[in-house]
């Protein structure tokens, strides 16, 4: 119907996501799907059975029905089809509603349109980019000889801002040639050093075993849709500012990132780490919507944040060092906020930062590791619910904590368990105050503080 009305080229959407098993449950943004698509939670993903088979039988079988169609119709092309309006007529359709409806604007074309001479452009061969920045790597002789060997190579390079995707068909070559993890499980990297201002995509699908340094500056979309290997940005040689002070990176950064790491000693722009399912993440600021639809990984940022952060994000941690007095108010309602508080994060903190002073020789970071023990105390911790009840978000997990509570006497309307309580959590009015320990365990309540703090925890 849509070729005969004139289209082209088609679009498949969730049509396809249905091939793979998708049952339309439409809680994609709560990290909850029922059949393991949409999720980062280990026991979902277990249930995805989807294959890429599925879909491609489905377009087979797809195919063969227009075949169908059109020789019905009497036509072999699909591009015979496009535009044969004569091919259908308006429905009689005896609603009131439906009466003034005209669709003869479509139906009868205008002669100008019937020369189909513009779908032979379609078969033309495509132009090219010319010369592209990455392929003094794959064409190297001594980077062919480290892929076949399973060796280190080492290249230093200058890049300019028209250099775009930078790395992305070194990484094609090293899978092409080991998959996706082969170089780094054997042990050798793939060293690239750039200088200069980078264009678009800087470090786009990075892959394990590949690490990229840049001297300078990038612009948007770096790290997108990286798998693993390793990013470090620093300002240029002569520049004497401050770096947390000053934009280093551009927007989007990070865009559905699955693995690796990306250290940039200087700000970020907006919707840095917009969809990151698995990179650990280190800059010095960020703008707008920071960890926008965020599922996994870890995000710190060493300086302010824009408005509306954590937008959307059902998964992983963020470690903002914001001091003003409105970060809460820049912090979406999909997260909460707290200050760090356990052993576990305040060591992933303190390591994250040590590796990104290692990476990009920032003398900010420096400072802030010096004077750790100074500082934490002003790091606020984002956390979406799927990361509640964990070793780096809550500090009675797996630990038993004594209280001192000021009481003496229940009160007698408290003495019946079942006119007094409530889901297992006692009603109680304190008429002294004398210290002493109790021990109680809660069974759940619909009182969603005592859910968050204490649900399924002994507390002495």
């Amino acid at each position: 119907m849509a070729a005969i009305l004139g289209a082209n080229e088609f679009g498949f959407g969730s049509i396809a996501m249905i091939a793979e098993g998708c049952v339309m449950a439409r809680v994609c943004h709560l990290n909850s799907c029922p059949v393991g698509i949409a999720t980062q939670k280990e026991e979902l993903r277990k249930r995805f059975s989807g294959t890429p088979e599925n879909v491609v039988d489905f377009f087979f079988y797809l195919a063969q029905e227009v075949r169908e169609t059109m020789a019905h119709l009497g036509y072999t092309k699909i591009d015979d089809l496009i535009g044969q309006t004569q091919l259908l007529k308006q429905k009689d359709v005896e609603l009131v509603k439906a009466s003034d409806v005209n669709l003869s604007v479509l139906l009868n074309h205008a002669e100008q349109f019937r020369d189909q001479e513009w779908l032979q452009r379609r078969s033309q061969v495509a132009h090219s980019n010319g010369p592209v920045l990455d392929d003094e790597v794959v064409k190297d002789p001594d980077f062919k000889v480290a892929l076949e060997d399973c060796t280190s190579y080492i290249k230093a390079m200058k890049v300019r801002n028209e250099d775009r995707a930078v790395g992305a068909r070194i990484a094609g070559a090293i899978a092409r040639v080991h998959g996706d993890k082969g170089l780094a499980e054997k042990g050798a990297v793939v060293d690239l050093a750039y200088e200069g201002s980078a264009g678009q995509s800087f470090g786009a699908f990075c892959i394990p075993g590949l690490h990229i340094g840049l001297e300078g500056q990038a612009n948007d979309y770096v790290g997108k849709s990286m798998c693993g290997g390793a990013i470090a940005i620093r300002p240029a040689s002569e520049f004497q500012g401050e770096s947390n002070h000053n934009v280093i990176i551009g927007n989007t950064c990070l865009y559905g990132a699955t693995g690796g790491q990306m250290f940039a000693a200087g700000r970020a722009g907006e919707r840095l780490a917009v969809r990151n399912s698995g990179c650990r993440v280190v800059v010095e600021g960020a703008g707008d919507h920071c960890c926008e639809y965020m599922t996994g990984g870890r995000v710190v940022v060493l300086g302010g944040v824009g408005r509306n952060c954590g937008a959307g994000m059902t998964g992983g941690l963020a470690y903002v060092l914001d001091a003003a007095p409105d970060f809460a108010q820049r912090v979406n309602s999909d997260v909460r906020i707290q200050r760090v508080e356990t052993d576990a994060a305040k060591e992933e903190l303190k390591e994250m930062i040590a590796e990104f002073t290692t990476s990009t020789g920032s003398r900010f970071a420096q400072m802030l590791l010096d004077n750790f023990d100074v500082y934490l105390p002003q790091f606020w911790q984002i956390v979406p619910p799927s990361e509640d009840n964990s070793p780096f978000t809550d500090r009675y997990y797996g630990k038993s904590a004594t209280i001192d509570v000021p009481i003496a006497e229940v009160s007698p309307r408290a003495a019946s368990p079942s006119a007094s309580s409530r889901s297992g959590v006692a009603v109680m009015e304190l008429q002294a105050s004398t210290q002493f320990q109790v021990q109680t365990t809660t069974t759940g309540s619909s009182d969603s503080r005592l859910d968050q703090n204490y649900w399924g925890k002994t507390v002495n």
